[in-house]
Order: structure tokens, then sequence, then C-alpha cells
């Protein structure tokens, strides 16, 4: 009887007859990435993994878990892709505990690619079930790792997103950052008041109108979006008083 490949190796198997070496030289360059690439574009690494856990209806957790490590272990792009992949799609099946596995491939991440689903799919998702693993989101939002701390305040984005979630505590970690150097600390403090802004843009208005002098310009680009042009006129003064 032909042995059924398991759900990593199907998965890796199927990339080899998509991939675009012209794709895959660009999207290294552009991820500065240490792995090797196929160049299989996001799409259809979706589209491949989801095929291959339609042929496994019975998915559980293990199987689920079992293989988003052999992936994750993977020296290819594509593979670690898929390995996130199928965590977003079934977070439903994992446990509280499975944040330490979210935690540890953060660590190796290395790639905002990895880090913001990770964070905001995965990481949020178990939080949202798991209300207490906030205490996990605290001390990574003190953590030395700088991915592990952007992840901090991306897991609690989905929920803000819509017009709900955690903003007390978010500014806190906000707050605490505001001061960093690093690009994408930066980068992700003005994407979540960006986004909590498209529904409470007093909100955030509020809570930058002190700190604007101390907030980059990469965090007040991207956080004053959705303000009203009077809203970003006081910010902008406040920032050229400093």
């Amino acid at each position: 009887m032909r042995k059924i490949p398991s759900l990593a190796n199907r998965i890796v198997d199927d990339f080899a007859s998509h991939g675009s070496p012209a794709r895959a030289a660009a999207e290294k360059a552009y991820l500065k990435s240490q792995l090797d690439h196929l160049g299989v574009g996001v799409p259809k690494v979706r589209a491949i993994v989801r095929a291959a856990v339609k042929a496994r209806p019975e998915l559980g957790r293990d199987e689920l878990v079992a293989a988003v490590q052999v992936l994750w272990r993977h020296r290819l792009h594509e593979a670690r892709l898929a390995a996130v992949e199928l965590l977003c799609d079934h977070v439903e099946l994992l446990g509280a505990a499975d944040l330490a596995l979210v935690e540890t491939m953060i660590r190796g991440a290395n790639t905002w690619a990895f880090v913001d689903p990770l964070a905001t799919v995965v990481a949020g998702g178990l939080v949202e079930q798991f209300p207490a693993l906030t205490r996990s989101l605290d001390r990574w939002s003190r953590d030395d790792d700088f991915w592990i701390r952007r992840a901090a305040m991306l897991a609690l984005l989905v929920p803000m997103r819509r017009g709900a979630g955690d903003f007390a505590r978010f500014a806190r970690y906000a707050d605490a950052m505001l001061d960093e150097k690093e690009f994408f600390i930066r980068k992700a403090i003005g994407w979540v008041l960006r986004e909590v802004a498209r529904k409470r843009p007093a909100l955030v208005f509020d809570w930058l109108a002190p700190r604007a002098p101390r907030a980059s310009g990469v965090t007040m680009r991207e956080a004053v979006k959705y303000l009203s042009a009077a809203q970003r006129a006081k910010l902008v003064s406040k920032r050229s008083k400093r």
C-alpha cells in the first residue's frame, strides 16, 4: 500500500511546480532573507496549504502542531510561510499552552512577513480565547528582542480594529516604546494607532497629543492617516515646538 505523505511533506512537495526563479531572487532580496526561496507567491502558498488540509478533514491539534514544527524547521521560505498559514487558518485548534510555540517561531522569524501574521492572527486569536495570556504579552512588551516587543502590540490589534479591545494595555506598551529608534517598533505603534483611528479617532488624538513631541515621523505618518485635518494640524504644531 502506498504510504500517504505527511501533511508537511505534501505541502512542500506541491511547491516544486509553482516556483519562479525571478520572483525568488526578488523576494529574497526584498526580505533580506537568509532562507532558500522558490518564488511561490503568497496566494499560491495559501491555496496549496488549504488543499492539503482539505484532504485531511479530521485534522486535529496534534497533527497541526506536528506539521507546523516540521515546516518551521525547513530552510525553505515557503515552508515556513506554510507553517504560519496553517496556524492562522486553525487557531481554534490551539490551546493556551501553544502560545509558547508561537513565541518560539517569532523569535526565529527575523522578518515582518512571518512575525506580523503570527502576532496579529495567531497570538491575538489565542489571547482573545484565553484572556489570561495577556500576562505573556506583558512579558513580551519588555523583551530584549524587538520582534517580540512588536508582537506584543500587534497581538492586540484585531479586536481594536473592530472598535473594541484593550487600548489601555496597548497604550502602556506603546508609551514605553515610543522613544525607541528601531523602525519596526515605530512602525508598529503607528500602524495600531492608524487602525484604531478608523473607528475612534478622538481616542487616538487624545493619546497622541501629549506625546507628539516624542513620537517619530514614522509613527506620526501612520497614526494620523484617519484623523481630521484639524486634528492633524494640532499634532503637527505640537511637534514643531519640540
